[in-house]
């Protein structure tokens, strides 16, 4: 049987052997047992989130996207107004979905590759007092540009609105505290930093701020309030749950409690990080962001200044040697992307970093400047 290749994406990702064999076993989707699997996952999401006093955790079925309809949808009433905070791909996401669903919406954007501006955010408030609820990217998947959480959670709790955060490709490894921040939500899923399988995304919310949500949501499955209560009546989701992808993100919560919790999944997606931007750089490759904005979740690269370069054909060589990257998310610059989660180490994206480099040699678009910097 061929290797699977390395997955070297933001999600899905590369998992472990013991991932993917929890999901050798079949759940009857009302069985006592699936149901403490359940529990067990969300107490566990919880923790790691410091979310056990003031907050729930409400699975909900697909991808990460659906989890974040689902929050605005159920948590932004249907006269708040939400205010959109765009840096990048997942932000003007986040406001269409935001009109999608018929909320008042308003918008502050920077352009690709520049944090989020407290400060900013702190005059909008102060200008319009009608705004209610704040959605924020945590991480701008994007770019893997670090949003500055931490300063926005202080602005909005001082101005009385409610932070809703995607936390997408941020949560299990870079420290969100929704206790000690005061979060209305966090939105992430199973197949990112936690290194589970995709199919399943969840929102750690405040308890009182779902009890007060009845109502809202505009869609019947996307009806967190409606989701949460059934869950706590009767231990078991409204309609047929992911079964198998619940398995494997309780065998990837082992894992990962295993392994040292946050702290040391962290530590080796820093030392992966790490070890692309270096050889790669190197190599005359270019990191697009600042490096004091880089989150350690995925990096962006310019692509070779080379007129003969295409992605599809990088793509393609990179897939021969076993590796599978992501291109650029961006509509004026040519990048390409290269994730450091999933169950992979250092060792593993120095091979990668090579075959990159190796690649971009053989097909000539690297610089002779980078070729010789290289040799």
């Amino acid at each position: 049987m061929q290797q699977a290749p390395i997955l070297l994406t933001p999600g899905p990702l590369t998992t472990s052997l013991a991932t993917r064999t929890a999901m050798l076993t079949d759940w009857g989707s009302w069985d006592g047992s699936f149901n403490a699997l359940t529990a067990s996952v969300c107490a566990d999401l919880l923790s790691i989130a410091n979310g056990k006093t003031h907050h729930c955790c409400i699975p909900l079925q697909g991808s990460g996207t659906f989890a974040v309809e689902a929050a605005l949808g159920t948590l932004v009433p249907r006269t708040g107004k939400i205010l959109v905070l765009e840096n990048g791909a997942y932000g003007q996401r986040m406001s269409k979905i935001a009109r999608a669903i018929g909320r008042d919406l308003a918008v502050l954007s920077w352009p690709d590759g520049v944090a989020v501006d407290a400060q900013a955010v702190k005059a909008k408030l102060q200008s319009d007092p009608t705004i209610t609820q704040i959605g924020l990217i945590h991480c701008e998947t994007a770019t893997g540009l670090l949003n500055p959480l931490p300063e926005i959670a202080r602005i909005a709790n001082d101005a009385g609105c409610e932070l809703i955060v995607d936390a997408m490709s941020s949560f299990g490894a870079l420290d969100i505290d929704v206790e000690a921040l005061n979060l209305c939500a966090v939105i992430a899923a199973s197949g990112k930093c936690l290194e589970g399988v995709p199919g399943m995304g969840f929102v750690i919310a405040k308890t009182a701020a779902i009890a007060l949500a009845h109502g809202n949501s505009p869609s019947l499955a996307l009806d967190l309030a409606d989701q949460f209560e059934y869950l706590q009546r009767t231990g078991q989701w409204r309609f047929t749950p992911p079964t198998h992808v619940v398995a494997a993100l309780r065998a990837a919560l082992d894992q990962y409690l295993a392994e040292g919790g946050r702290a040391t999944r962290l530590a080796r997606y820093i030392s992966n990080a790490k070890v692309l931007i270096e050889r790669l750089k190197s190599a005359g490759l270019k990191l697009f962001l600042n490096e004091k904005l880089q989150a350690p979740i995925i990096l962006t690269f310019h692509a070779p200044a080379h007129p003969d370069y295409q992605f599809a054909a990088f793509y393609a060589a990179m897939r021969e040697r076993g590796f599978v990257l992501y291109p650029g998310k961006l509509t004026q610059i040519e990048t390409f992307r290269v994730g450091c989660i999933g169950a992979i180490d250092s060792a593993q994206l120095e091979q990668a970093a090579h075959a990159i480099i190796d690649v971009l040699t053989q097909l000539n678009w690297l610089t002779p400047a980078a070729e010789k910097n290289h040799a």
